[in-house]
């Protein structure tokens, strides 16, 4: 009774250094029939700038992540408010539905867990009547069916086939050795041109995904869910030996990680600089990998 009278609930209430960050929602249980909208409210102190976090790339548990800044608002006291409403798509079933730990300014924050779905109550009984087959008769409308019915197995057949095409490339990825599987996956990126088209920040994202990944066939980490501190505390326990090499791969993902979470502005030349990086690491890890091989 006690939840119908709460008009919103809050999911986070972060605070340091005259910083706010609240984080509030209508509900706290995840329904999949129906989108999930938070209320991010950021609430800076005069003479400091901070960017609101992007939750699109720590999602977990949504299809869908999309966001709408309200123009923000500026105080008596020179503080800066800046909302930002979020529309989250959750999937029918998922292991867990959360927003993972992201940067306010200097600081992390998170993370954001959500209530499971309630379970759904189970279906029994008999039908309430007999159905009949009742054919229709030839007419206008019956051949406006076949001709609809003849599109659907059209599209059916081209879906199908994509699919094919779709499972057959997986397959072949999957054969492929890390370093070969880095590289088709990094040349598929590049020919989507996103920082042409000024999308920089899903550049970024898929960038640090394609190397996530590579570390994670590699070394057995599953990096694409981590943290780039635990990215790290991890990768140094698995390989000790190869600390210094990882230096360089670290300064890539910081810098990855203040466009994609701090708000910093890239450039194409920066782009250009990140993929650069992203070679020099997969080339030398992989001549590392068959340095070991011939060891062996």
């Amino acid at each position: 009774m006690l939840n119908i009278l709460i008009l919103a609930v809050v999911l986070l209430d972060f605070h340091k250094d005259g910083v706010s960050f609240t984080v509030e929602t209508e509900q706290a249980q995840v329904d999949p029939g129906r989108s999930l909208y938070l209320t991010a409210t950021l609430k800076t102190p005069k003479g400091k700038t901070v960017a609101p976090p992007d939750f699109r790339a720590r999602a977990r548990g949504f299809s869908l992540a999309e966001e709408y800044a309200e123009e923000p608002l500026a105080g008596a006291d020179g503080s800066v408010t800046q909302i930002v409403n979020w529309k989250l798509v959750p999937e029918p079933v998922a292991p867990v539905y959360k927003i993972a730990p992201f940067v306010i300014g200097d600081a992390w924050a998170g993370p954001i867990r959500f209530e499971a779905p309630a379970p759904r109550p189970a279906v029994s009984g008999d039908y309430e009547f007999a159905p009949r087959k009742v054919l229709p008769p030839l007419s206008w409308r019956l051949a406006g069916k076949v001709a609809l019915g003849l599109l659907v197995l059209l599209l059916a057949g081209g879906l199908l086939w994509w699919g094919i095409r779709h499972l057959v490339r997986r397959v072949k990825e999957h054969r492929m050795s890390p370093i070969e599987r880095a590289w088709a996956e990094l040349d598929r990126l590049l020919k989507k041109g996103l920082p042409g088209r000024g999308r920089y920040k899903d550049f970024y994202v898929e960038l640090t995904m394609v190397v996530r990944r590579y570390v994670q066939r590699r070394y057995g980490i599953r990096a694409p869910h981590l943290t780039t501190q635990e990215f790290f505390d991890e990768l140094r326990t698995r390989a000790p030996q190869s600390t210094a090499r990882f230096a360089e791969l670290r300064r890539f993902l910081d810098a990855a990680d203040l466009v994609k979470f701090a708000g910093v502005q890239a450039t194409p030349e920066m782009a250009d600089d990140a993929t650069a990086r992203a070679r020099n690491y997969l080339e030398t890890d992989a001549a590392e990998a068959a340095r070991e091989g011939e060891k062996k």
